[in-house]
């Protein structure tokens, strides 16, 4: 077992049900804008009892069973909006404390309450994000700042509630942590010599994987 830094902790749970949310021209059919939850809840192979992902095409299936974000990014983010925000502002399951991008690594299995979760990918910004927060600018700027949460799939099913302890029991490759791997897929980061290792690994999860195989083309073909 390899500790996270501190006393990791869930800080809450939070679930949203699908509703429409008007933005510019369009309409998206979204459950992003989640609330904290009081009480254990389980957590399945596909996600969060209670919670439902509008777009299945981008979001939630196994490799995207739970999404979490950190809390010591909130400060940043409401000064960059101008508006106080709390926990599921960014449509995060499970928003946490001492667990970073910068420190966990995909593969690394944490222990949630009696649920074992395995890192599978960061999160890619998208449209809805701007729609939640009405500014258009807020995905680039999500990209740019290079902390964007942390998919997780689930190997052992169980339940959490707000104040669990969070604990590492297994350790990815430490070279792939998931925001060198964001920067890699946003372009924010050369590609390295040793990609190829990151898309062998077995836990990386399919859509980051061909995503990072076509920024590597482009860049072979710039």
């Amino acid at each position: 077992m390899v500790a996270l830094r501190g006393a990791a902790r869930v800080v809450s749970v939070n679930v949203g049900e699908v509703r429409e949310l008007k933005w510019r021209d369009r309409i998206h059919h979204t459950a992003i804008d989640k609330k904290p939850v009081a009480g254990r809840r389980g957590i399945h192979s596909l996600g969060v009892d209670g919670d439902v992902q509008g777009d299945r095409s981008c979001h939630g299936g196994i490799d995207k069973a739970v999404y979490a974000f950190a809390s010591e990014h909130y400060d940043y983010w409401a000064e960059w909006l101008g508006t106080p925000i709390g926990p599921g502002a960014f449509g995060e399951n499970l928003t946490l404390e001492g667990v970073t991008e910068d420190e966990v690594c995909i593969g690394d299995r944490l222990r949630f309450g009696s649920a074992l979760l395995e890192v599978s990918e960061p999160r890619q910004p998208c449209l809805t994000f701007a729609a939640l927060h009405r500014r258009e600018d807020l995905p680039k700027s999500f990209a740019d700042a290079g902390w964007p949460g942390i998919y997780f799939r689930v190997v052992e099913e169980g339940d959490v509630e707000a104040g669990d302890p969070v604990t590492r029991v297994a350790r990815g490759p430490s070279d792939w942590t998931v925001r060198r791997v964001f920067r890699m897929i946003m372009g924010r980061e050369p590609m390295p010599a040793n990609v190829d290792h990151l898309l062998e690994h077995p836990a990386l999860a399919d859509a980051s994987r061909q995503a990072l195989v076509k920024r590597r083309r482009s860049v072979q073909e710039a």
